[in-house]
């Protein structure tokens, strides 16, 4: 089998950041997955499961309820390693274009109170493992590490 486009990134030069991942065409369609990278793989300790699951029922809330990005908004969920999550928008962006949207979600995510949407035994298959206070913190910090990030934290490492 042949190596996925993902395998083939060099995680050991990953830095944190925010990269087009891949573009995929379906017809006259394009599909932009975005890599969402909060934290540098095999360096840094990934996020916990419970900032992560709250991260994605924020984020995807958000996602698909936004006025100009809802109906683009194909996915947004978490990447296995836990170092970051995926956003696959009907599109053809790039980083650049959809920055102004990422600092909107975490500055949302860093402002939410009450309760999680989704997280309630109907509507979750693991509801009660949640933790808005790291998810506030990661949003915090990867917007943070976003704002002084330079061009190279915008593209994959060649």
């Amino acid at each position: 089998m042949e190596k996925i486009a993902s395998f083939q990134v060099d995680h050991l030069r990953l830095l944190p950041g925010l990269y087009v991942s891949r573009k995929d065409k379906f017809g006259d369609t394009t599909i932009t997955t975005f890599d969402l990278r909060f934290k540098q793989p095999n360096k840094e300790p990934v996020m916990d499961v419970p900032a992560i699951h709250t991260l994605e029922h924020l984020g995807a809330t958000f996602l698909r309820s936004h006025a100009k990005w809802s109906p683009r908004t194909v996915y947004f969920g978490p990447m296995g390693c836990r170092t970051g999550f995926y956003l696959i928008l009907e599109g053809n962006y790039n980083s650049e274009e959809i920055l102004p949207l990422i600092y909107e979600l975490l500055d949302w995510i860093e402002k939410f109170e009450g309760e999680i949407p989704g997280a309630h035994p109907a509507e979750c298959g693991n509801y009660s493992e949640q933790n808005l206070g790291m998810a506030k913190w990661e949003a915090a910090r990867y917007a943070a590490l976003l704002k002084k990030a330079a061009k190279e934290n915008l593209n994959y490492p060649a």
